[in-house]
């Protein structure tokens, strides 16, 4: 049984329970070469937690759109492990990169119902709205020495011929990427000549959005000082308060990447009010997990600006709230798996809450990259709201 509920009062309301890969999963996403998901996978309500074998070590993921990162990182593990094979790269630098990903959690080898009987993550972020922030040395940033060995723009080139985020907190990768890095750095070899892309590692650039190009060839070429000093100019032009700017761009849970993508899609928002609203929601991630929330809400938001009506205003009044050009309020919410709780019910008050000088909605739009349970849209559309699920099949979210 996928989900219980219980009634309190006259209202009733679902507690998530944990479903099968091929339930919520294609065929594709499932098995392929080096990787297994396992069949068991817990759910919080919001988003999915998979548990995955591959030959790389166990890796725990949070979300669709998580484990589809991680599925590609396997595969150029897999490439950058045959170049390792073909020339000998730092002698005992491997086993450093033999470590698990731990996916924004320290539960990675937890039971399933410990970890989801802790709220995290999304979970943990949207019971903060239905009731300092630290910047700490993050690994995954250029360092000195790297940038004097002229290691660090090798392996930005190198995640990007093999499509992968250079920022990623996969460590298996990371350490793959140091090796080879490393050694096209110190003239031990040309790696452009050395990765076996037919591995189905490397991916085109035909299928993504201006944007995504754009980030990917900035990433690429920039190094982390260049990428911040891009993204606090654009903040400014936006009109977001310099010390707001600074508390985003310093804030624990986002890399680069992240930082990179959500700003050059708030940039395409040309003319909308309250873009530092977005910024300051932002400041409530916690963790990995909700980092790549707010970017998939970002993409979600040019995505509505590009293909249905540009946006005019951004709100937060417990979600976020767009008011676009057409008259309708669009709510960007990039889950997997919604069900209708007690906390669903409190952001859903609090965000239709009347406040004054705010004209009524034309409508409400809810984009979800996921799916709802049926109970979930139901109660969203009785209260008017528009449900538009799979998102995320139409956007494609930058990996």
């Amino acid at each position: 049984m996928l989900l219980t509920a219980m009634v309190w009062g006259a209202v009733r309301y679902e507690t998530p329970a944990g479903r099968r890969a091929q339930e919520v999963l294609p065929s594709r996403l499932i098995s392929g070469p080096h990787f297994r998901v396992q069949d068991r996978v817990a759910a919080d309500g919001y988003m999915l937690r998979f548990t995955v074998s591959s030959d790389y070590g166990t890796f725990l993921v949070t979300g669709r759109y998580g484990l589809g990162k991680l599925i590609h990182e396997i595969q150029a593990i897999a490439a950058l492990r045959q170049v390792n094979k073909v020339q000998a790269v730092l002698e005992g630098a491997r086993g450093k990169a033999r470590e698990t990903l731990e996916f924004g959690a320290k539960l990675a080898h937890a039971p399933l119902d410990t970890v989801v009987s802790v709220p995290q993550g999304v979970a943990k972020l949207f019971n903060n709205i239905a009731g300092g922030l630290q910047n700490a040395h993050d690994p995954r940033r250029d360092t000195i020495a790297e940038k004097v060995l002229n290691v660090s723009g090798a392996k930005r080139k190198i995640a990007y011929d093999l499509g992968v985020d250079v920022y990623s907190s996969n460590r298996v990768l990371q350490g793959e990427l140091d090796n080879v890095a490393q050694a096209q750095a110190l003239g031990a070899m040309a790696v452009s000549a050395a990765i076996p892309y037919g591995g189905g590692a490397a991916v085109s650039l035909s299928g993504m959005s201006r944007t995504a190009r754009e980030v990917k060839g900035l990433l690429r070429d920039e190094p982390p000082a260049a990428l911040r000093a891009r993204n606090q100019e654009k903040l400014q032009a936006m009109g977001v308060d310099q010390s707001l700017a600074a508390r985003f761009l310093n804030h624990f849970a986002f890399t680069p990447r992240h930082q990179t993508i959500i700003v050059t899609c708030l940039g395409k928002l040309t003319g909308a009010r309250g873009r530092d609203n977005f910024i300051r929601f932002a400041l409530s991630a916690n963790d990995e997990e909700t980092a790549n929330f707010f970017q998939n809400m970002a993409e979600m938001l040019e995505a509505y600006q590009v293909t249905v009506s540009p946006i005019r205003e951004i709100n937060w009044p417990g979600v976020l709230v767009a008011r676009a050009a057409n008259g309708a309020a669009f709510v960007p919410f990039p889950l997997d798996y919604g069900v209708w709780s007690l906390r669903a019910e409190q952001v859903v008050k609090k965000t239709l809450a009347a406040r004054p000088g705010r004209p009524k909605p034309a409508g409400i739009e809810l984009w979800v990259s996921g799916a709802m349970s049926p109970l979930a849209r139901s109660q969203l559309e009785a209260q008017g709201i528009k449900v538009v699920e799979n998102v995320d099949r139409r956007i494609g979210f930058s990996q």
